[in-house]
């Protein structure tokens, strides 16, 4: 069967349904393919549930910090009714139904299977072929990336899905990754009383931010009760039918937990998608896009699969241009200096643009500053659980911000101001001589500027 159509969209997570109802609004002929929930990772396994999970872990750890009369105060974790808060499949499904009818609403169709591309504007969904005036539209995600340890394929391995969706709290866990999915679920799963242990292969955790950033959330999660394990890796992995047994490089003591969460990274599988039709590699890790997140004539992507990072706001960023230029509309390219990212850890780490190691390698005469929550008067305020800091990172010759951390209670929400100076190229005199509300978290930054050599 082949069908005319304006535009198909491939994959429905945030960005892909936000490319679709937009289109379809506009007057287009759309067709919207999804094979799971409409809505994709963010929603139903990813930024939704794990933040009402760390939701119930920071007031159980709020509570605690709380001093008490005797021990009359009881904080008693309740997983299972978090648990039936955050995954239920009914509500799933309700949800899901309300997106395509959202999109139906909108105008355009949704086409349940997975979608495949066979050439220049077209794109086919088990025996229906689409063929698209205006073009395609790949918006598919990724998916966890599983590493190559030995026995491990053969276990009952948990990721993020598994451990969004656990009904009962497992006594012990290890978790693979001391990435941003790995340190949060490290910390929820400890804070209702699960004995975990992390595993993370580099020298520190969260590698890709400021040194800082994972000392301090180092020393977060053993304040919790969390093992931490830096700088070696799995080896081997069994499972007897009770328990998981790893092994550990340079270590003769195994670990052993009732769960194994692999947490380390995501991954964008093009193999399957029929990239190669159009003259794309499908071993590559990304699909390119220009700035307008054109990948081919009639071809655009957005989201995780363009390798840009595998986050909801930059996949909708990226649908709003692609949109744009669908529709004939001029704007400006993709621009990704003030890229921002928090783990949703306590205290939080957020940061936007690059760390101080990333502006010396590419080049840059680079001048930092670093402060510690404490010694603002806000921190001090906040007392217990107030731990934090703010680094920024100065391009010295053009006098601007290239990057910033914010660490602390509110440490994303601190973020703004420094993403709209990163993003903005807002000078650092400029910034020194602005009024900072007292007092806020936020004021700790005007120090900082003032300390940067």
């Amino acid at each position: 069967m082949n069908e005319q159509v304006d535009v198909v969209v491939v994959g429905l997570g945030p960005g892909g349904e936000y490319v679709a109802g937009t289109l379809a609004e506009a007057g287009l002929d759309v067709v919207g393919v999804e094979a799971e929930l409409v809505g994709g990772e963010c929603p139903y396994w990813g930024c939704v549930p794990s933040k009402m999970m760390i939701r119930a872990g920071n007031l159980l750890a709020e509570a605690r910090r709380v001093p008490t009369l005797a021990g009359q105060v009881d904080v008693t974790p309740d997983w299972a009714q978090v648990a039936g808060r955050i995954r239920n499949e009914a509500t799933d499904d309700w949800n899901d139904q309300v997106a395509a009818d959202r999109l139906a609403a909108k105008g355009g169709r949704l086409v349940r299977g997975r979608g495949r591309l066979v050439g220049s504007r077209r794109a086919a969904v088990g025996n229906r072929t689409f063929a698209a005036r205006r073009g395609v539209v790949l918006a598919t995600g990724s998916r966890p990336r599983i590493p190559p340890v030995p026995g491990l394929a053969a276990t009952p391995y948990w990721t993020n899905r598994d451990a969004m969706a656990a009904k009962d709290l497992p006594a012990s866990m290890v978790v693979l990754g001391g990435g941003a999915i790995g340190v949060e679920v490290a910390q929820v799963f400890a804070r209702f009383t699960c004995r975990v242990t992390v595993v993370e292969g580099q020298e520190r955790l969260l590698s890709l931010e400021e040194p800082e950033a994972g000392e301090l959330t180092a020393k977060a999660l053993r304040a919790d009760g969390v093992t931490v394990l830096t700088g070696v890796r799995a080896r081997q992995v069994s499972h007897d039918g009770t328990e998981f047994t790893i092994l550990l490089d340079g270590s003769a003591e195994p670990l052993r937990a009732e769960r194994l969460l692999v947490a380390t990274g995501r991954h964008v599988e093009l193999a399957g998608l029929g990239v190669e039709t159009v003259g794309l590699d499908p071993a590559a890790g990304a699909v390119p896009t220009d700035g307008q997140l054109r990948a081919a004539e009639g071809l655009w992507a957005v989201g995780d699969i363009t390798g840009r990072g595998a986050f909801t706001h930059v996949s909708m960023y990226q649908a709003q241009i692609a949109v744009r230029d669908i529709l004939g509309s001029p704007g400006p390219d993709a621009d990704y200096r003030a890229l921002p990212r928090v783990t949703f850890t306590d205290p939080e780490i957020a940061a936007v643009g690059l760390t101080e190691r990333q502006a010396r390698d590419r080049g840059l005469r680079v001048r930092t500053a670093v402060l510690p929550n404490a010694s603002s008067t806000r921190g001090w305020i906040h007392g217990p659980g107030g731990e934090g800091f703010v680094k920024l990172v100065e391009d010295a010759d053009r006098g601007v911000l290239v990057g910033a951390t914010s660490a602390g209670p509110a440490g994303g929400e601190l973020l703004y101001g420094l993403n709209v100076a990163v993003h903005a190229e807002v000078p650092v005199e400029r910034l020194q001589h602005m009024i900072y509300t007292y007092p806020t978290f936020h004021r700790a930054v005007e120090p900082v500027l003032a300390a940067l050599r």
